[in-house]
């Protein structure tokens, strides 16, 4: 008996201590539709940071901040739902995105350039990120000024943040809550109704920091909040699994966990886009 409680103890340090397996880079059980690349019409202009798109036969005077989109699908998406937009993209990775506000005026700034080149004066202005580009999102919004400035949000599936310990598990993962203290103070202002935040998370587990179905599932926790379970198709063939609305705050869980699966969800833009607005 001793012999085989201490086989036991050994294989299970051995799996411990396996390292972390990386979820699949493609599956094939569903279809991955993928937007048609192609130019809206309209005018576009440089700006210190990203590029303006003022789409054509637009009198929209709103307009959307989109970081680690590209350029063409963010344009898409602003024409479709007839608002400029500027798209941003910085490189690989969160922190590269974050450390683009690290001057705290510079938000203000760029959109102080949006409305000159636009020769628009926007009422509603929007930010929105994809992956690491939810980075920007979150450096912006802890500056008082920019926070004030911003009418809503979208965040497609990039809240992250670390591990306490720096690593997860083994059952409920004790995630550092630092990164969240905006998103927090963004969904508590949705619900009251002062702002408007839609916020998706995929099931992919990276491992050496936390998921968004984790951060996700403290967000919820902290706003008191309960996540309904939901079966059903979203856009671009992405699967609902689950959500959670108070206010005009939003949070929608889609199912997979490989590359293909997080892609879908930028190509959903338009029609998230649309639903934000």
């Amino acid at each position: 008996m001793r012999l085989l409680l201490a086989c036991a103890m050994l294989l299970g340090a051995a799996r411990a201590q396996q390292p972390q397996n990386p979820s699949p880079m493609v599956e094939h059980t569903r279809a991955h539709p993928r937007l048609k690349e192609e130019t809206p019409a309209g005018r576009r202009e440089k700006l210190d940071l990203g590029t303006l798109f003022f789409p054509a036969h637009s009198h929209s005077r709103a307009i959307l901040f989109f970081f680690h989109g590209g350029t063409w699908l963010p344009e898409v998406a602003a024409s479709r739902n007839k608002v400029a937009v500027v798209s941003v993209q910085a490189g690989e990775g969160s922190a590269i995105y974050a450390h683009l506000f690290d001057d705290p005026r510079r938000f203000l700034r760029l959109l102080a350039e949006a409305e000159t080149k636009a020769g628009v004066k926007f009422d509603r202005v929007m930010l929105g990120g994809w992956s690491a580009g939810c980075g920007a999102v979150r450096q912006i919004l802890k500056t008082p000024e920019s926070y004030a400035s911003v009418d809503r949000a979208l965040l497609i599936d990039g809240m992250h943040t670390d591990y306490v310990d720096g690593k997860p598990g083994p059952l409920e993962s004790e995630i550092d809550p630092g990164n969240l203290a905006i998103w927090l103070q963004l969904a508590r202002d949705a619900i009251a109704g002062r702002k408007r935040m839609l916020a998706t998370h995929s099931e992919i587990f990276p491992g050496t920091y936390a998921s968004t179905t984790e951060t996700a599932d403290y967000l919820v926790a902290q706003l008191g909040l309960r996540r309904r379970a939901v079966l059903k198709w979203g856009p671009m063939g992405l699967q609902q699994l689950s959500q959670a609305r108070a206010g005009k705050f939003l949070l929608l869980g889609y199912a997979g966990n490989s590359a293909p699966d997080h892609v879908d969800q930028l190509h959903a833009l338009p029609v998230l886009l649309k639903w934000l607005r």
